[in-house]
C-alpha cells in the first residue's frame, strides 16, 4: 500500500505497550507481595485459568511457573465447567485471567474456589467486576487502551498478563532461592540443558577411575594410566585424593622412573572439581589451568574423572 509506513505502525504500537508496562509497575502494591506469599506458601499447584486470548496467556503462565520449579497446571474454564474441575485441589491456588473480570465461563471456577476455600487471585482490568470482587487477592492491571483501538482486538492487555505473569514466576524463583543448578533439572534438553549440567552429569565413576596408592610402583601406575586412557593416574591415601600423575611429572622423573613409587612421582594437591559443580564451571578450570582432566572429588574422596572431550561433546561451550 502506498504511503503505508508499517515501521510507524509498529512503534505506536510498542510505546502503547511501554506505557501501560510502565503504569503497571509504578502501581504494583502490596497485592501482588500476597499473592508472591500466597503461591509460596500452597502445598499444591497453581491452577491458571482463562477462556480465549486471556486462556492462552493463562497457559503460558502455567508453563513458566513450572519451569522455574512451582508446580502448576492450566485448567480451560470451558473444560473447568464439564469435569475438569476434578483437577483443582483444595491445597492448590487459582490464578484466574479475564481483561474485563466479566468472562461468564469462569463462574464456576471462581464458586468452586470460594466453596472450598481455595485462594483465588483475579487477573483483571476492572477492580469493580465479578472476578475483581471474587477474588481474595487482586492483581489489577492497568485499564490501557489496546494497541488496536480501531478493532479493540487483545494486544496491551494480554501482554500486561505475560508480563505481570513473568513477574510472579520471577519473584516467586527469587523467593525460593531458586538456582540455576534447580533450574537445570526442568531444563535437561537443547541448549539451555546443556549449558546446566552438572560434573555428576558428564563424569566418568567406579571402575572406570585411574588410581593406586602412594606405595604402587611406577611400572603399576604406568599399566593403570595406559589401561584407563585418561592419561593420568590418581594416587589414594585413606580413601583422599592424595596426589595426580601426569604425562609433566612423568618428563620431570624420567631419569630412573622406574625405581621410584608413585607417592614420589605424583604432584600433591591437584585441582579438583566437585559432583554437584556445573559442567561450565569445570570447563573454565580446564581451560584456565591449561590441563584436560579433573578428579571429581566428594570430602576428598575420588568419586569420578572428567575428560574435556566429555564437556564438549555435550555440548558445553
Amino acid at each position: 500500500m502506498s504511503g503505508f509506513d508499517a515501521a510507524g505502525v509498529a512503534r505506536r504500537v510498542l510505546s502503547i505497550e511501554a506505557e501501560a508496562l510502565s503504569a503497571m509497575a509504578q502501581g504494583l502494591n502490596g497485592a501482588f507481595s500476597q499473592a508472591v506469599e500466597t503461591l509460596h506458601g500452597i502445598k499444591g499447584r497453581v491452577v491458571c485459568t482463562g477462556v480465549g486470548k486471556s486462556g492462552h496467556v493463562a497457559r503460558k503462565i502455567a508453563a513458566t511457573l513450572a519451569s522455574t520449579g512451582q508446580p502448576s497446571i492450566f485448567v480451560h474454564a470451558t473444560e473447568a465447567s464439564h469435569g475438569d474441575l476434578g483437577m483443582v485441589s483444595t491445597d492448590d491456588a487459582v490464578l484466574a485471567l479475564s481483561k474485563s473480570g466479566e468472562t461468564k465461563e469462569l463462574a464456576d471456577v471462581v464458586a468452586y474456589a470460594k466453596r472450598f476455600g481455595i485462594p483465588l487471585l483475579g487477573m483483571t482490568a476492572k477492580a469493580d467486576s465479578a472476578l475483581g470482587r471474587a477474588a481474595d487477592i487482586l492483581l489489577l492491571l492497568p485499564d490501557s487502551p489496546e494497541a488496536a483501538a480501531a478493532v479493540d482486538a487483545p494486544t496491551t492487555s494480554t501482554t500486561l498478563q505475560i508480563a505481570l505473569g513473568d513477574a510472579l514466576a520471577v519473584a516467586l524463583l527469587e523467593r525460593r532461592g531458586f538456582t540455576a543448578t534447580d533450574f537445570k533439572v526442568f531444563h535437561p534438553g537443547g541448549k539451555l540443558g546443556s549449558a546446566l549440567r552438572t560434573v555428576a552429569d558428564l563424569m566418568h565413576k567406579d571402575g572406570e577411575l585411574p588410581l593406586v596408592a602412594p606405595d604402587a610402583s611406577m611400572q603399576e601406575a604406568l599399566l593403570v594410566m595406559t589401561e584407563k586412557r585418561f592419561g593420568c593416574v590418581g594416587v589414594v591415601e585413606d580413601s583422599k585424593l592424595a596426589g595426580l600423575i601426569t604425562d609433566g611429572d612423568l618428563r620431570r622423573h624420567m631419569d630412573g622412573l622406574l625405581s621410584h613409587k608413585a607417592g614420589e612421582v605424583m604432584t600433591a594437591h591437584p585441582t579438583t572439581a566437585q559432583p554437584h559443580m556445573l559442567a561450565g564451571e569445570a570447563l573454565k578450570i580446564m581451560n584456565d589451568r591449561r590441563i584436560t582432566v579433573l578428579f571429581v572429588v566428594d570430602q576428598g574422596r575420588p568419586v569420578g574423572i572428567l575428560h574435556v572431550h566429555d564437556v564438549l561433546r555435550a555440548g558445553v561451550l
